[in-house]
């Protein structure tokens, strides 16, 4: 469904905002004005760059991904492969390790499979570091790319 948003007096000022808040949204809209007030071209003009500046932009995609302190060699492997190839898309992994239950005692352990894991990752840019929220170890991770 592509909605378009018409908006009348659009080039004053409340018009200029609304219209940026639709365009955001990623709707289409119409801009009616009789341009009679002073400052209506320069809020066209904010408009307008506004609008391109939105087409240039590169959308990245944050994907959890969540892992277990006692993850098994086949499945960790086929976690970093999926890492990787979601990585080179130009996207971001936020990791996520939660320790349940007497696991909370074998910190030092989760640390470690989070280590290997962005290890395992190769030429990465690790955004966040691995640190310990509450019962949940997390770290972001983003490509170089």
């Amino acid at each position: 469904m592509n909605k378009k948003i018409l908006i009348t007096g659009g080039a004053g000022f409340i018009g200029t905002n609304a219209t940026a808040y639709y365009l955001e949204k990623g709707l289409k809209v119409i801009v009616y004005d009789n341009l009679s007030r002073k400052g209506v071209v320069q809020n066209l003009s904010w408009l307008k760059k506004l609008k391109e500046a939105k087409k240039g932009a590169k959308k990245s995609v944050v994907k959890d991904l969540k892992l277990s302190l006692f993850i098994g060699p086949a499945d960790f492997d086929r976690i970093v492969k999926r890492g990787k190839e979601f990585l080179d898309a130009g996207n971001q992994l936020r990791l996520n390790l939660t320790l349940r239950g007497r696991e909370i005692v074998k910190k030092q352990m989760a640390f470690d499979l989070i280590n290997r894991y962005i290890g395992q990752l190769g030429d990465m840019n690790v955004s966040k570091e691995p640190r310990l929220e509450g019962r949940v170890i997390r770290a972001v991770i983003a490509s170089k790319k």
